[in-house]
């Protein structure tokens, strides 16, 4: 699929990039990081959080409240699902890597997602940006399948485990959002062909995207 760059105007309704903080910091201590044969995602790390970067980030982009930093990383090619919050998620890259995205706006009514309408954007090593509350992501890609090391930066507590029971998910029919919920603030959905938990709503349409 084609890909664009963050600094393209096609990026504006997603996000936008990350500015007047000092990332070097943060990215340093990323190096010490794993960067698996598969994907690894931790919602927090004490050594990351505790850098001068992650202060600046939650008093600039999360007007002081509590925020969590950890990583994505590791070998990935494939969209498998996306994701949302209700709140923008911050990702800076370690290295390069590539994100796929779409608005959830185009859900439909009844929760499925046509992945023809999302987009790629390459995310250079350096570059941090910030992901709307109100765009599909997931896991980022490598480039040319190499490893990818990105920080992700979220309010606290979000992708915990539910404390809570909600409504039973069904593979096929889906008519309450609830139904979405697969963690704190992570509303899903899946592809038949993501490997994701049984029971995660498969509600993406057309193909699993491959970069």
């Amino acid at each position: 699929m084609k890909v664009l760059k963050v600094t393209d105007p096609e990026f504006r309704k997603y996000g936008k990039v990350v500015k007047n903080v000092d990332l070097k910091p943060l990215i340093e201590a990323m190096a010490a990081t794993p960067c698996p044969d598969d994907t690894v995602y931790v919602a927090g790390d004490p050594a990351l959080e505790a850098v001068s970067t992650s202060k600046d980030l939650q008093r600039i982009y999360y007007g002081e409240l509590p925020i969590q930093v950890g990583y994505c990383n590791g070998h990935n090619q494939k969209l498998n699902a996306v994701e949302y919050h209700r709140c923008s998620e911050l990702n800076i890259a370690a290295t390069d890597a590539i994100l796929i995205l779409g608005c959830q706006q185009d859900i439909a009514d009844d929760f499925t997602y046509d992945t023809s309408k999302m987009e790629a954007f390459f995310l250079p090593a350096g570059c941090g940006v910030e992901i709307y509350g109100t765009t599909l992501h997931y896991a980022p890609c490598g480039v040319d399948g190499k490893g990818f090391r990105v920080t992700i930066v979220l309010p606290l507590g979000t992708n915990a485990p539910l404390k809570e029971a909600h409504e039973a998910k069904n593979p096929s029919v889906c008519d309450n959002e609830d139904r979405l919920l697969a963690a704190e603030n992570k509303w899903l959905i899946a592809h038949k062909d993501g490997g994701q938990d049984e029971g995660s709503f498969l509600g993406l349409k057309g193909e699993n995207l491959t970069v």
